[in-house]
């Protein structure tokens, strides 16, 4: 997004011209025409279109005063805009109405160019490379004394381009010519003749220190202790890895109780993927289920006499002295006292928090709870009573908030189930909003606490906006009416300025649980767009929407995160976690034909040639294709049908259609792309009765034709249903060394779970390394098994780097949902339509 702003403040630069690149100098004009006017010129050819460490800049350009030519590139992160990374001068006195050129060779940093390696550690991933260039004249402003900034204020003509930068995965390995040796002969130099101290360190480390959205699914943040620097802090460490001696103090806001026997709380994670200890997570009852693993191998678990409160802010405290394990919680800010436990054991438990890694909420192995993390307090080797701890909740508002926005909520779903059991009951819509205040007034305990405004909007709400309904139809479908009604009043010529008046029935969409209506309400908050700016209020409705899984919150929450934005705090595994819940539904939702979807694609809004192919089903590329595909234009069909069924261009997804192109191509055109996509659809019955006879034989066909594709899909054939895996690898083995990515997965997935012919153990390193090839090549699950190994640093082939683990945001930004957003955008038809959605690069 960065890079998007960047260009658009480069509006004014003019459009460049290609030519041949030459080094001569050529007169524009017969000597007997120096009177004439000349005018100043430049534009240059890039001879390599991609970013290199080397790329060679030809510059033509005419001065028709003594000037100076400015070449410059400036680059774009996500972290930074308008980066400059080479400058260049010369001065041009002499030849004057004079076309000259210049041969510039353009040197940009390693860190840009090359893959990490030992030296280069942390190489970035950029957005935007802009070469531009400009000239001044030296009695206008220009001099090589004057400032970059200034001397581009006085241009008298300019120009640049765009370069073509190269995923970190994809560039090149630096071949450095330099001797390791005198590297550390170096470094020890540095360090030579320095007074050696002792580190300043402390045990107690904070896991969590912003709310965490918790929605129930299996994603989770990871964490991960390093070893202690301090010699004593460390040797401590060690000698109590079988007599464990620690403290976790964390908050939670329960919503709901486990949906199945386990929701994961807090675990630990050992190197061979297994729990250790501590294990905490939430029974269906709403006990506390606690997990050791003893020194002996075996695990040992235990159950809480009490269950945990629901919609309270609770501190958990939980102590482990030998085998004694304390637990403790208490009730809100003022930490009243709720249940305490004392467990004892006579085994000893084996822990070593640094072989493995821990994990808050979900993960692959395990659901999340329904609800909310706050602060997460962790005493690596002290064991404190409750008094001791210092675990403050730091978002003190914030928490409130989410307190008062629960208990508002429980208050509007009553009203609203009240009302929907008394319509289908034969009372008129008017007599179902007074059966709602009466009963409302004689259940409540305390009625003066009854809101009557609440009351007569919501029922007002449900008068006008739900109109006749379905008596089977539930809270969230009430919700989703209102948000409907909600939104065409937004959608109306007028819609921005009828924002604060829809507010309210938002909130109450929200409340039933419906969380597009939170999204909106933490955009409109968060900008101040048409009602009053509130920062409070908009982090309040993006957790809130987080915790629905609502996909553009957790996108928003995800990005805040990464960036460090907005009040945000900057924390990657807490962006991590936001991204990979979207990521993970990525590749589901794409095989789902159901639901608002479209196909992602990089689109620039100044690029007018790709705008131009950007669709619907009456726009002229359309009906083109569809002219060329009915006459059998092999290209044309596949084309047609891959829109169709991907939602691509800006057309909307129809399976069935796309399946008779499909259909059509694969058996008239003998295209072997058109028969192995009409062989996949045939396989997994996708809009089409399954014929896996036919598809199998189709498969072979395209396979025979020398289509890669084709070749992994046998493999994925013998695998799936035949369970002959050496086939599959024979198949998959070929398929890659044909360059597809799919089958370097699938080769990947075959070592990771330990089938693959000849070895009959689990290699999780070669699969890391077969997965890291398939996410070079765009394969969507690879990259998610890259970032997963990113994060946890349980591969020595992958050290841990949560920054580079946030790579599940290109897969999170494929996401079909948010690709229908975005189409909706750019493709307004009939009136004002307005959305509010991510602005994606």
């Amino acid at each position: 997004m960065r890079g998007a702003r960047l260009c658009g403040g480069l509006i004014g630069w003019i459009r460049i011209l290609r030519r041949r690149p030459t080094s001569l100098t050529t007169s524009v004009t017969p000597e007997a025409e120096q009177s004439v006017a000349y005018k100043d010129f430049i534009y240059f050819t890039v001879f390599e279109g991609n970013v290199r460490n080397v790329s060679e800049v030809s510059v033509e350009y005419l001065c028709s005063q003594p000037c100076v030519v400015s070449l410059e590139a400036v680059v774009s992160s996500e972290f930074r805009s308008s980066i400059p990374v080479y400058k260049k001068r010369w001065k041009n006195e002499k030849y004057l109405h004079t076309s000259r050129t210049q041969i510039v060779h353009v040197k940009f940093p390693s860190i840009m160019v090359y893959r990490d390696d030992y030296f280069i550690r942390h190489s970035i991933s950029v957005s935007a490379v802009i070469l531009r260039a400009w000239i001044t004249h030296k009695y206008s402003g220009g001099d090589l004394n004057v400032k970059w900034e200034e001397n581009l204020l006085h241009a008298v003509a300019k120009n640049y381009t765009l370069l073509k930068t190269v995923p970190p995965f994809e560039r090149p390995f630096k071949d450095h010519q330099v001797c390791l040796e005198w590297n550390m002969d170096y470094i020890w130099n540095l360090r030579a003749n320095k007074i050696p101290q002792c580190p300043l360190e402390t045990d107690v480390v904070t896991l969590l220190g912003f709310l965490y959205a918790s929605s129930g699914e299996n994603t989770g943040i990871v964490k991960k202790f390093p070893r202690f620097h301090n010699r004593e802090l460390e040797a401590t460490r060690r000698q109590r890895i079988d007599y464990p001696v620690f403290t976790v103090s964390l908050w939670l806001y329960l919503l709901h109780y486990c949906k199945a026997n386990l929701c994961g709380i807090l675990y630990f994670v050992d190197s061979n993927e297994m729990y250790s200890t501590p294990s905490v997570f939430l029974t269906e009852e709403g006990h506390l289920h606690i997990q050791m693993h003893l020194v002996k191998g075996e695990d040992l678990a235990v159950k809480t006499k009490f269950t945990m409160p629901l919609k309270e802010w609770v501190r958990l405290d939980i102590s482990f002295s030998g085998g004694q394990i304390v637990v403790t919680t208490s009730i809100g800010q003022d930490l009243k006292s709720y249940h305490n436990q004392t467990i004892s054991f006579r085994e000893d438990f084996y822990y070593n928090d640094t072989a493995g890694y821990f994990i808050l909420g979900g993960s692959r192995y395990v659901a999340g709870i329904e609800g909310f993390f706050g602060p997460l307090k962790y005493y690596r080797l002290h064991t404190l009573h409750p008094e001791q701890i210092v675990n403050p909740f730091l978002e003190k508002q914030l928490a409130e908030q989410l307190q008062l926005y629960y208990e508002r909520c429980a208050e509007v779903q009553e009203i609203v189930s009240v009302y929907t059991a008394t319509v289908p009951q034969g009372g008129g819509r008017q007599e179902a909003c007074k059966s709602v205040t009466l009963r409302h007034l004689a259940c409540s305990a305390n009625p003066c606490h009854v809101d009557p405004m609440v009351m007569n909007r919501v029922c007002c709400e449900l008068w006008l906006f739900t109109g006749p309904r379905n008596p089977n139809e539930s809270v969230l479908e009430i919700g989703g009416r209102i948000f409907e009604k909600a939104v065409k009043r937004l959608s109306s010529v007028d819609g921005l300025h009828q924002i604060s008046s829809v507010v309210p029935f938002l909130m109450d969409s929200s409340c039933c649980g419906y969380h597009k209506a939170s999204y909106y309400l933490a955009v409109f908050y968060e900008t101040g767009l048409n009602v009053p700016r509130d920062q409070l209020q908009g982090m309040l409705y993006s957790l809130v929407g987080g915790q629905g899984s609502e996909r553009l919150s957790s996108m928003n929450l995800g990005y805040k995160h990464y960036q460090g934005v907005d009040n945000y705090p900057l924390d990657w595994e807490l962006s991590y976690a936001y991204y990979s819940n979207i990521a993970t539904k990525t590749p589901l939702d794409q095989h789902t034909l159901q639901g608002d979807q479209a196909y992602v694609e990089t689109i620039r809004l100044k690029d007018d040639e790709t705008l131009k192919v950007q669709t619907k089903e009456d726009g002229d590329v359309f009906m083109w294709l569809k002219h060329e595909a009915t006459r059998g234009n092999a290209a044309a069909q596949q084309r047609l049908a891959q829109m169709l069924f991907w939602g691509q261009q800006g057309v909307a997804k129809n399976p069935e259609a796309a399946i008779e192109w499909y259909a059509k191509g694969a058996l008239e055109t003998e295209d072997p792309a058109l028969i192995y996509d009409y062989a996949i659809v045939l396989f997994k019955g996708q809009g089409v009765k399954k014929n896996r006879r036919l598809a199998l034989e189709l498969m072979k066909k395209a396979a025979s034709k020398g289509l890669h594709q084709a070749v992994n899909g046998l493999g994925w054939y013998y695998h799936k249903f035949k369970k002959n895996y050496a086939k599959a690898a024979k198949y998959w083995l070929k398929a890659e060394e044909m360059g597809n990515p799919d089958a370097s997965y699938n080769l990947g997935v075959l070592y990771l779970d330990g089938i693959f012919p000849g070895i009959p153990e689990r290699n999780q390193t070669l699969a890391g390394e077969y997965f890291h090839k398939a996410a070079q090549g765009g394969h969507i699950e690879g990259t998610l098994w890259c970032s997963l190994y990113y994060i946890t640093g349980n591969l020595e082939t992958f050290p841990r780097d949560p920054e580079k683990a946030v790579m599940a945001s290109t897969v999170a930004e494929k996401n079909g949902y948010l690709g229908h957003v975005i189409r909706k955008a750019l493709m307004p038809t009939g009136g004002l339509h307005w959305y509010v959605g991510p602005t994606l690069e």
